[in-house]
C-alpha cells in the first residue's frame, strides 16, 4: 500500500463492505471549485452536496469518532439548498459559493438559529440579525449548514464548555483541536462542511488550522468586519475562514471581506484597496521573496523540538521555491509582547455592549455569567480576573496600547531594514495537548498585537502523526501576498492529509468492532496471560481484558503496550497497570501510526514480574488474518 496507511486501507475496504446507499458525488476532501464544477455540469445539487455533509456529520460527529465539532445544524438547509437549485435553473450561479455548504463558528450571530458563543449562558440565544460575514456568505449564494462549536466565549484555545462540551482532533481524538475555533477545524477537516468561518483574537484561526492540516488568514484588522461576531475584544477581534487549500480559502475571503457601516474599522483609508484573493493564486509567487525567520519564536524548551524540527524544514522548502531566508535574532521581541494584549482590559464592557444591541439575550453581562456558575469550570479564573478587570481606564490598558503601538513600529522597522517580504515562524510551538491538560507554545501574539496579517499553512506532521502549522506574518494589507506564498508552498509539497477516522463514505458508514484474542505462558512458573481485544475502527480505541493466573502472589507488577523494533523490543507507548492484579480491564486510544503498527504486527502487550519470570512474555496485538 504505497499510497495509503494500512489503517486506511482497512477503513475504506470496511466502508465499501457496508454501503447502505450510494452518492452519485463524493464530498470528502472536494475543493469548492471542483463542487462547483459537478452542479454546472450537472452532476450533483446543492441539495445533494447538503445531505452529503448531513451523512458525514451523523457518521463523524454524532457517531463513529463523535468529534463533537457541531452544535446546531440549519434545519432549513435542504429546502435553502433547494431554491438555490432553482435559482442556478432559472438565472444561473450567483458566483463560486453558490450552492456550497459551509459552517460557522457559534460567535457568529445568525438570525435563524441559536447563538451560543459555547456558554450554557445563552442557550437558546437567537439574534435579531445575522452578523456582517454571515449575512455576506448567504448573499454569495452559500449554504449555512450548521455552526460549530468553540472554547467557551472564545476564551481559550483548547474548545471546552459548558454548553456543548470538549471537541475532539479527528487526527487524534484524545488531543484537542485547538481553539477558540476548534469546532470549524474539526469539522472542516473531517469533510463535514466545504470550509468554515471562525474568528481570532489571538491564534483562533491560526492554532486550529495548524492542528487540524488547515490553512487559516488572521487578516489585518479592519479587512472584514466583526459585527455580530459575539466580542473578546473589539481592538483584536478578526473573523475569517479555515479551509482545507489556499483556494478554497480564498473564495471564502472574496465573499466575506468588505466595508461595513457599523464597523468603523472597516473604513479604509482613501487609496487603500481591498484585495481579490482569488486574483493571488500563483505557483511561482515564492520565487525571489526575502522571509525573515524570527528566532524568538521558535523556543529552546525540549517539548517544543519535534514540531521545531518540522518547522524548519518547511522553510527549507520555501528556499527550494526561491525564497531567500534572513535570520531574524530580536532578542527584544518577547519584552516587546508582554502585556500587550488588551483582551482582559476589553472584554466585560464589549461582551455588555453586545448583548444590549441584539434581541433580548437570556444575560445582560459577564457578572451575571460569573455569579451564576453560567460557564466551564477551565474558564473559572480567566473570568473573574476579567470581571474584576478596571477596564479601559486602567493604567494597564493604557500601557497595553502604548506597547503594541511601538510593537508595529518596530516590526516594520525590521521588514523595511531587512527588506523583508514576510517573517516566518511555528503557529505552536508543541503538538496539541491530550484532553484535560493546557495547551502550550503559542505563538499567538504577535499578529493580534500589531493588528498586520498572519497565514498558518500545514508543515508536516509529527511522528505520531498529528498536524503541524507553519506561519507567516506580513504588513498590514499584505493579506493577499501571504494568501499567494501559501498557495506557492501547498502547490510544492502538498502537506494536506485527510484524518484516517473520517474516509470517505460512499454511503453511510458502519463500521463493526474487531474482536480478537491472545494468550501465552511465562518461562518457568506455568503462569499464563490471556487477553481479550477489541478495537474500533472508527474512534481508534483499544478496550482489553487481561487475566494473569498462576503467578505467585504479588509477583506481576505492570503491564504495557509497546512498540515492536528490532528483536521485538521497543519502547512503552501506554501503562495499562503499574500494580500488581490478576485481571485488568480498561481501554486506551491509538494514534494514527500506532493503529498502523497494531495491524502490521509492530505493538506488543508486555508484563514486569518480581521474579522475571513474565518479563520476556510478549503478546502481539496483531488482529488475526480476517479481522
Amino acid at each position: 500500500m504505497k499510497t495509503a496507511s494500512r489503517f486506511l486501507w482497512c477503513v475504506l475496504i470496511l466502508a465499501s463492505a457496508h454501503r447502505l446507499r450510494a452518492q452519485a458525488f463524493e464530498v470528502a476532501e472536494t475543493a469548492i471549485a471542483e463542487e462547483q464544477k459537478a452542479m454546472s455540469e450537472g452532476l450533483t445539487t446543492s441539495k445533494a452536496l447538503v445531505q452529503a455533509y448531513l451523512d458525514r456529520i451523523e457518521a463523524f460527529d454524532r457517531h463513529g469518532a463523535r468529534l463533537n465539532a457541531l452544535i446546531t445544524l440549519n434545519p432549513n438547509a435542504l429546502r435553502e439548498a433547494e431554491a438555490l437549485d432553482r435559482e442556478r435553473a432559472t438565472k444561473g450561479p450567483r458566483g463560486p459559493l453558490h450552492g456550497i455548504p459551509v459552517i460557522v463558528k457559534d460567535n457568529y450571530s445568525t438570525a435563524d438559529m441559536q447563538t451560543t458563543a459555547g456558554t450554557m449562558a445563552l442557550l437558546g440565544f437567537v439574534p435579531s440579525r445575522d452578523a456582517f460575514q454571515v449575512r455576506r456568505l448567504r448573499e454569495a449564494g452559500a449554504v449555512i449548514l450548521a455552526k460549530s462549536n468553540l472554547h467557551e466565549l472564545a476564551s481559550g484555545i483548547t474548545t471546552v464548555g459548558s454548553a456543548f462540551g470538549q471537541t475532539l482532533n479527528p487526527y487524534d481524538p484524545s488531543r484537542n483541536p485547538g481553539g477558540s475555533s476548534g469546532g470549524t477545524a474539526a469539522a472542516v477537516a473531517a469533510s463535514l462542511a466545504a470550509a468554515g468561518m471562525g474568528s481570532d483574537t489571538c491564534g483562533s484561526i491560526r492554532i486550529p488550522a495548524s492542528v487540524n492540516n488547515l490553512v487559516g488568514l488572521r487578516p489585518t484588522k479592519g479587512l472584514s468586519s466583526i459585527t455580530g461576531i459575539v466580542p473578546l475584544s473589539v481592538t483584536q477581534d478578526v473573523g475569517g475562514p479555515l479551509a482545507r487549500s489556499v483556494a478554497d480559502l480564498a473564495v471564502m475571503l472574496d465573499a466575506t471581506i468588505g466595508e461595513d457601516p457599523a464597523d468603523p474599522a472597516t473604513h479604509l483609508t482613501p487609496g487603500q484597496v481591498r484585495p481579490k484573493f482569488m486574483d493571488a493564486l500563483q505557483p511561482a509567487a515564492l520565487k525571489g521573496a526575502r522571509i525573515g525567520i524570527l528566532e524568538p519564536l521558535f523556543g529552546d524548551a525540549s517539548d517544543d523540538q519535534e514540531v521545531i524540527r518540522i518547522v524548519r524544514a518547511a522553510i527549507e522548502e520555501f528556499k527550494k521555491e526561491g525564497v531567500t531566508t534572513v535570520p531574524v535574532p530580536m532578542p527584544e521581541l518577547m519584552a516587546a509582547l508582554d502585556a500587550s494584549s488588551v483582551i482582559n482590559s476589553e472584554f466585560k464592557e464589549d461582551l455588555a455592549n453586545y448583548l444590549a444591541q441584539n434581541g433580548n439575550p437570556p444575560v445582560h453581562s459577564l457578572e451575571e455569567i460569573v455569579r451564576g456558575g453560567l460557564l466551564h469550570s477551565a474558564l473559572e479564573t480567566t473570568m473573574n480576573t476579567r470581571l474584576t478587570s478596571k477596564g479601559r481606564d486602567s493604567s494597564e490598558y493604557r500601557l497595553a496600547f502604548a506597547k503594541r503601538t511601538v510593537l508595529q513600529q518596530t516590526i516594520l522597522k525590521l521588514m523595511q531594514d531587512q527588506k523583508l517580504d514576510a517573517l516566518v515562524y511555528p503557529t505552536l510551538r508543541r503538538k496539541p495537548a491530550r484532553i484535560g491538560d493546557p495547551q502550550g507554545g503559542s505563538t499567538c501574539q504577535l499578529s493580534a498585537s500589531t493588528g498586520f496579517p498572519a497565514i498558518t499553512m500545514p508543515a508536516g506532521f509529527t511522528g505520531d502523526g498529528l498536524p503541524v502549522g507553519v506561519e507567516l506574518l506580513g504588513r498590514a494589507f499584505d493579506d493577499a501576498k501571504l494568501v499567494s506564498y501559501a498557495y506557492a508552498y501547498e502547490q510544492a509539497t502538498h502537506r494536506r492529509r485527510a484524518p484516517a477516522r473520517t474516509p470517505a463514505l460512499g454511503g453511510k458508514l458502519n463500521l463493526p468492532l474487531l474482536n480478537w484474542q491472545s494468550s501465552g505462558r511465562a518461562q518457568g512458573t506455568g503462569g499464563t496471560v490471556s487477553a481479550k481485544f477489541t478495537f474500533d475502527p472508527a474512534t481508534g480505541e483499544l478496550t482489553y481484558a487481561i487475566t494473569a493466573a498462576g503467578f505467585p502472589a504479588g509477583d506481576i507488577l505492570a503491564a504495557t503496550i509497546h512498540r515492536a523494533v528490532k528483536d521485538d523490543t521497543g519502547p512503552a507507548i501506554a501503562v495499562l497497570s503499574n500494580h500488581t492484579f490478576q485481571n485488568l480491564a480498561g481501554a486506551e486510544k491509538l494514534s494514527d501510526p500506532d493503529r498502523e503498527r497494531m495491524f502490521s504486527g509492530g505493538l506488543y502487550l508486555r508484563l514486569a514480574s518480581r521474579s522475571k519470570s513474565a518479563d520476556n512474555l510478549r503478546l502481539s496485538l496483531k488482529p488475526p488474518a480476517g479481522k
